[in-house]
């Protein structure tokens, strides 16, 4: 599990995570919530040591990640940026290997390519593998980007807003692959995300931010709730169960 303790990040006299205390159930999907400037990805950053804390402590099955190795965290942890950068010459195959970084120091071997195989097998990225990253469409670097975090083949996988530039298909592709990776290999999927519905029919659990705290934490039932939604984000938004599944209606 990940066990958040008192996290706070403060830029000068302002703090945009405060205090946040927080245990992230090991298995399944969890799902955080929120509206822009609540501290959402401020707060997945320091879980992954991206950015510093100003107070706090976080663990990982255990392991302080102040003073883990960072080759032990990368063998345990991974995650993808919001905004992700690397040299636009690199070919889709190229970014997927660098997954494996940790494990084989940049020497592949062929467990290795397995695991790129199936990376690019899973995000449906074989038939570009060869093209260079600044041939693709925004979509397409995406899901690139995605592949090359699952195939680190982690414990934990965390994700800061995945279906950014995702057409309907590839996010609900992308949701389920996620859903599988939770059920049928024993990944922990913690992600960003801003469409309610899917947090709802994905997730086992929600995390919701406002103002840089956790205001609301739960199974979707409790969360995806007119009173708790109206609470984070300020607006009137009708909910339905739909296939035993909890629709949020917030278009009008």
């Amino acid at each position: 599990m990940i066990e958040i303790q008192g996290v706070t990040k403060r830029y000068g006299e302002v703090a945009v995570v405060q205090d946040v205390s927080l245990t992230l159930p090991k298995g399944g999907v969890t799902s955080i919530i929120g509206p822009n400037g609540a501290g959402k990805s401020t707060l997945l950053s320091m879980v992954s040591r991206l950015i510093p804390m100003s107070a706090g402590t976080v663990k990982v099955d255990g392991l302080d990640i102040t003073t883990t190795p960072g080759e032990v965290l990368a063998r345990r942890l991974s995650i993808l940026r919001q905004e992700s950068r690397v040299a636009s010459r690199l070919t889709v195959r190229e970014l997927v290997s660098f997954g494996r970084y940790p494990h084989s120091r940049g020497r592949l071997t062929e467990e290795d390519n397995a695991h790129v195989a199936r990376a690019l097998s899973h995000m449906a990225l074989e038939d570009i593998q060869d093209r260079f990253l600044d041939e693709l469409s925004g979509g397409q670097r995406q899901r690139a980007f995605v592949a090359m975090v699952l195939c680190q083949d982690t414990d934990y996988v965390l994700l800061d807003e995945p279906l950014n530039n995702l057409d309907l298909r590839h996010a609900v592709s992308m949701m389920k692959y996620l859903r599988r990776a939770a059920d049928e290999l024993s990944k922990t999927i913690v992600l960003v995300i801003h469409d309610l519905n899917f947090a709802s029919c994905y997730s086992d659990h929600i995390v919701a931010m406002r103002d840089g705290a956790v205001a609301f934490q739960g199974p979707p039932e409790r969360i995806i709730q007119p009173e708790v939604l109206k609470a984070i984000y300020g607006l009137d938004i009708r909910v339905h169960d739909l296939d035993g599944d909890r629709v949020a209606v917030y278009y009008r």
